[in-house]
């Protein structure tokens, strides 16, 4: 029998076939994005068979990179709809409505993140994100949760644009009661580590295997040793979350820099950080050692224009896709997704694209514990994001997750 191949010209013949159930296997072909080989994937039950490498280029083969779907560790909203504010958009159908634009952009796995509010506000919006975790519709897109803050420095500047209000000590019964109305799936929580009570914090999250990230924070170094001492694995957006004004030596970029145990995650959509910075950040840390992240909030995903927030706040998307206050180049929050980051760190960097979907899929995967995604290997999920790059501008064609066609691009 003849395995049908994933082309966009066979495409319109081929979505029923892996939108429903797959007793018959599915033959996915395109070019490897670890060496830009020409391969045959097979796909069958959600999950990959085989890998067949070419050694001839067949007429008509598709001229798409194939890669492990993409994974956001910090997703504050998108497409209009906030996880972490206080609106009525936080719905079942707003987080499965924010899923689909997601995997429009490869983003097959993400976690919704929570930042500083009242403990109202995050209790409500963790049940909300707990409960449309079980919809079938978003197909096993979201492991688990980011709860950035509400523990993190007052300082202005390290503070970032939490509000002050709703900044406070560390409190494991409290943190134990967000855990609980999350249905024990938050997975990360982002920290201050100089602040009262957070190093003890740290050994209760590690106790019930709850990942500590540094972020926001104006740590010393003795500090940081020891939240990495105590378990502390990644820091949050690195060379963000800081005031534009440090100590040139006394600061909490070197020794987070410096200590090999901690992974950094960073901004990389050509706003965030400089080039410089990210080419230092990555030479650093490695490739194993970084992930990228895109941050975004619910404007990610909007067509440029202005907006009004929650707040009253007039805003700017530039169709460059800065996220601004109008006429100044002070960002209010990041509105690029994910893979406008693996292209834009080939091109500052230029690191090789194996190198850009390791830190956007492969290495959050290894943080996570999720040990079926993450890479194409035979036995992982079929989790695919299928694209074309040109001038470092990732184009998706089509994402599969589980094995199903989630998205697909026009022809």
């Amino acid at each position: 029998m003849r395995i049908p191949t994933l082309s966009l010209i066979l495409w319109s013949l081929l979505a029923p076939m892996i939108s429903g159930a797959q007793e018959n296997p599915v033959r996915v072909e395109g070019y490897l994005y670890l060496d830009h080989s020409p391969v045959s994937l097979k796909i069958q039950n959600g999950k990959i068979l085989e890998i067949n490498r070419l050694t001839e280029i067949p007429d008509g083969f598709p001229e798409v990179y194939i890669a492990p779907g993409f994974i956001d560790n910090q997703v504050n909203g998108y497409a209009g709809v906030s996880f972490a504010l206080g609106g009525s958009d936080l719905t079942t159908e707003g987080v499965t409505k924010a899923t689909r634009a997601l995997w429009k952009e490869g983003v097959t796995t993400y976690l919704p993140t929570l930042t500083t509010n009242s403990r109202e506000i995050l209790l409500k919006n963790f049940r909300i994100l707990a409960a449309a975790m079980e919809n079938k519709e978003i197909r096993g897109s979201i492991p688990g949760f980011h709860l950035e803050g509400p523990f993190i420095s007052p300082e202005d500047g390290y503070r970032g644009a939490h509000p002050a209000e709703h900044v406070r000590l560390p409190d494991w019964n409290e943190l134990r009661e967000y855990q609980q109305a999350a249905g024990g799936k938050i997975l990360q929580l982002t920290l201050a580590p100089e602040v009262e009570g957070a190093l003890a914090l740290m050994d209760s999250c590690r106790e019930n295997h709850i990942l500590v990230a540094l972020g926001h924070h104006n740590a010393p170094a003795a500090i940081i040793t020891a939240a990495i001492d105590r378990g502390a694995r990644i820091a949050t957006h690195l060379g963000n979350g800081a005031a534009n004004t440090i100590n040139r030596h006394r600061n909490p970029f070197w020794p987070q820099l410096a200590d090999e145990r901690l992974m950094i995650s960073i901004i990389a959509d050509g706003f965030h950080l400089l080039p410089e910075q990210i080419r230092v950040f990555t030479k650093v840390k490695g490739t194993g050692g970084t992930i990228l992240t895109s941050d975004v909030t619910g404007f990610a995903g909007l067509p440029p224009g202005e907006f009004v927030t929650s707040e009253g706040i007039t805003i700017e998307l530039t169709p460059e896709g800065m996220l601004r206050y109008p006429g100044q180049n002070v960002l209010y929050g990041s509105a690029s997704p994910l893979s406008k980051g693996v292209g834009h760190v080939m091109k500052v960097t230029g690191c090789s694209l194996a190198d850009a979907v390791q830190m956007a899929s492969t290495n959050p995967a290894r943080l996570y514990g999720l040990d079926d995604r993450g890479e194409i290997a035979p036995g992982k999920r079929a989790d695919l994001v299928i694209f074309t790059l040109e001038n470092f501008h990732v184009s998706v064609q089509h994402t599969i997750v589980a094995g199903e066609t989630v998205y697909r691009a026009e022809p």
